[in-house]
């Protein structure tokens, strides 16, 4: 038998909070889908709001094939570079 100790930190991460936006105004949209059934569709609906509502332009589809695991991290450098906020959500 082999026992493993629960208390064990992991390594020691450095995250900072991304600067709030000021207004939506204008802005460009990302979506991030979870590979979810109705994900795209519940999120286009929602980005369509922001589109009519605020003058926001929508952007790529970023997608992610696991709902319950981060986005990849290439996914999330690609869409800091190109969209101002991201959308996401699930679609059961």
């Amino acid at each position: 038998m082999q026992l493993y100790d629960p208390t064990v930190t992991g390594p020691e991460r450095n995250h900072a909070r991304a600067v709030a936006i000021q207004t939506i105004e204008g802005k460009k949209i990302g979506i991030l889908e979870n590979g979810k059934l109705n994900a795209v569709n519940m999120l286009r609906e929602t980005a369509l709001l922001f589109e009519q509502r605020h003058g926001c332009t929508i952007e790529p589809i970023y997608s992610k094939s696991n709902a319950s695991a981060p986005a990849p991290a290439e996914t999330l450098k690609a869409a800091a570079e190109n969209v101002d906020f991201l959308i996401t959500g699930l679609g059961d």
